[in-house]
């Protein structure tokens, strides 16, 4: 008898039914993603703010476009196999173009996708200039990414909504209900800022909810145990494995400027070719050496 193996859908829907609160450090590309999954985390979710910052050098204000961001998609989720999360901004148009985005992340491997209800061109959520959509526009795009997923498309819904900025709290609760009741897996109001908003948001809508956790913004940062408790599934960290890694790029880039080399600030060269994969290359490669002795 043929076992069916799992898809990477079905095992985030099994981790997010577990009664905890997952750590999710987001990604960027290939090699972070790895090393994410390396560290022993469930799953990842590439980060919108970190892939327009790291491939194209710009700010996460609506200029990386659908096909780079898909592109980037691909890689990542080829590179690792835990589930992966995808940040699928506006749906890039109207409720067509958000069932073909979906559509497209899941081809391309994603496990489920962020659909927000801002205006196009759309702000990092902790960002100044946030706008958003109307309700019904709002309601739609998550409907259209709903027909996707019951449509064939093996991907889960990660609704999120802006709302708490420009029009208070209760519009972002209402909103993220209505986006719960138009079929949401996942739920996400953004910014709220306060631990009773985010009870509140969790106790009035019910459901799977995400937590966005940014160093020096206006969400608490609460430990993933406080967040579990007040009825959060996952703890998302967008910034945090960036920011570290551009913070020792620049103090290398500083250290480099002295005309001293500096010795030990970083991995020693055979752990980084072991984490780019040239150990797991090197053991697959002997498999095909005809020059060996059978």
């Amino acid at each position: 008898m043929t076992t069916v193996k799992p898809t990477r859908t079905d095992r985030l829907r099994t981790l997010l039914a577990q009664d905890t609160c997952h750590a999710m450090p987001c990604c960027w590309d290939g090699l972070s993603a790895k090393m994410i999954a390396e560290a022993g985390y469930p799953f990842t979710f590439m980060s919108g703010f970190a892939v327009s910052a790291s491939r194209i050098g710009a700010p996460d204000t609506g200029l990386i476009s659908f096909g780079e961001m898909l592109d980037q998609g691909r890689n990542i989720c080829a590179a690792t196999s835990v589930p992966v999360l995808g940040d699928g901004d506006t749906g890039y148009g109207n409720a067509m173009n958000v069932r073909r985005t979906v559509q497209s992340y899941a081809q391309a491997g994603f496990a489920a996708i962020m659909i927000e209800d801002q205006v196009s061109p759309k702000r990092c959520g902790h960002t100044k200039g946030k706008r958003v959509v109307s309700r019904s526009e709002a309601v739609n795009r998550i409907k259209a990414a709903v027909d996707a997923r019951n449509e064939g498309a093996d991907i889960m819904i990660l609704a999120r909504t802006d709302a708490r900025h420009s029009h208070g709290l209760d519009e972002a609760i209402w909103r993220a209900k209505a986006f719960r009741d138009a079929g949401a897996d996942i739920l996400f109001v953004e910014a709220p800022q306060s631990l009773e908003e985010m009870r509140q948001i969790t106790s009035q809508i019910g459901g799977i909810h995400m937590a966005n956790l940014i160093e020096d913004s206006v969400t608490p940062l609460l430990t993933t145990e406080e967040l579990q408790e007040i009825g959060y599934k996952i703890a998302a960290y967008p910034l945090t494995v960036l920011s570290a890694a551009m913070n020792a790029i620049r103090a290398n880039l500083d250290a480099l400027k002295t005309g001293v080399y500096p010795r030990h600030s970083g991995m020693s060269f055979d752990e980084l070719k072991r984490h780019v994969g040239f150990d797991a290359y090197y053991e697959l490669e002997q498999r095909y050496d005809d020059k060996r002795e059978d």
